[in-house]
């Protein structure tokens, strides 16, 4: 019986029109996302990003760490980051995940939800250096929290966002349209202690 590269994956697509999404729930052993959480929590140097929103720099409501191939810079809410060099792990993940999603990533964004209270608002990855159709690969490790989309409306329509739970050792794919048609957030979850490490995967495109 022939078996389809997603499906040795365990992806399975999300129902969104203009949109390519896949998710792999069970992408990582359980006991390798154990080892791997607690590696990436000791060595990777968390900081708090400052950005600017609603005419005002705010701390992000959560910790992160931007890492990368040098050139790889990012510009993200008017703020500029170099990459930090890639980890052992971080390097050996990264090839994994590019055969996953049969794409090629140069840098990763490396979140640290700490517990419930830490979130991310509605947002796309839709930045020029990320190219018209940019492949989003992320990671989740830790507790699980939900993750929703929504599609982009008119101002003053309020769109009906779609959720899903991102399981521990979980792979999200997002291609495709997705970023120029959907928004995607991660809400708060009211009484969560427990910390979830999200690694999203990207390229950058540098100028010739």
């Amino acid at each position: 019986m022939f078996v389809t590269a997603d499906e040795a994956c365990g992806w399975q697509p999300l129902p969104l029109s203009d949109a390519e999404v896949r998710y792999a729930a069970v992408w990582l052993d359980p006991s390798e996302a154990d080892e791997l959480l607690a590696q990436l929590l000791h060595e990777i140097a968390w900081e708090r990003h400052r950005l600017h929103m609603f005419g005002r720099e705010l701390d992000a409501p959560r910790l992160s760490c931007w890492i990368g191939d040098a050139g790889a810079v990012y510009t993200y809410s008017r703020s500029r980051f170099e990459p930090r060099p890639w980890t052992d792990a971080l390097r050996s993940l990264r090839a994994r995940v590019e055969d996953a999603c049969g794409a090629r990533f140069n840098s990763v964004l490396a979140n640290l939800y700490r517990n419930g209270q830490d979130s991310m608002g509605w947002h796309s990855d839709d930045e020029a250096e990320l190219g018209p159709q940019p492949v989003i690969a992320s990671v989740s490790l830790g507790a699980e929290r939900r993750f929703r989309l929504r599609r982009k409306s008119p101002r003053g329509v309020r769109a009906m966002p779609q959720g899903l739970a991102l399981a521990h050792g979980s792979l999200l794919c997002m291609a495709g349209d997705t970023q120029r048609n959907y928004q995607h957030d991660l809400p708060k979850a009211s009484g969560l202690s427990d910390a979830r490490v999200n690694l999203t995967f990207r390229f950058i495109h540098t100028p010739a």
